[in-house]
């Protein structure tokens, strides 16, 4: 990282980097745990016991902790690291500027993400089938976030947080 770059400003990312790496750690131990049920089906998810259901509890609960952390801290802190002046910019801006700068994929695959994570925190479907198809959705959205999230690691190394 640039000399230049404030003690805060590498602080804030440091922290920011460390709660994704929490969450993503509960993520693949979730997706571990539900790995034998993919894909689900609706008769899967009605057989689905206790343990099963807080499983699939745990994957959506850090899924959802996962992106929002990045969205609202990782995202700003790793633009005033790179000293790019986005901080009153909006969301699209500054997510355009991450895919130029090589840390997100593409603007459509965050906001692919981004749909899927609320599909669960603003509806839950009646339906089995939708049920099942939307946490086979969030199975998958797991693994693509890992992948996202890894695309900022160069910035952990820089920092001595690998």
């Amino acid at each position: 990282m640039n000399s230049d770059v404030s003690r805060a400003a590498r602080l804030k990312w440091a922290e920011a980097w460390d709660q994704c790496q929490r969450h993503l750690h509960h993520l693949h131990h979730a997706l571990a745990a539900v790995q034998a049920a993919l894909p689900l089906t609706a008769q899967r998810l009605r057989e689905l016991d206790d343990e099963a259901v807080q499983d699939w509890d745990q994957l959506i609960l850090r899924l959802t902790k996962l992106q929002d952390t990045m969205g609202s801290r990782l995202f700003a802190a790793t633009l005033e690291v790179l000293q790019e002046p986005y901080d009153d910019r909006p969301m699209i801006d500054r997510l355009n500027r991450l895919e130029k700068l090589g840390y997100l994929a593409s603007v459509e695959e965050w906001q692919r993400l981004r749909v899927i994570r609320n599909r669960f925190a603003h509806d839950y479907p009646e339906d089995d089938a939708l049920k099942a198809a939307h946490l086979n959705e969030a199975a998958e959205a797991g693994l693509v976030l890992a992948r996202a999230l890894g695309r900022f690691a160069a910035l952990a190394v820089q920092h001595g947080q690998s």
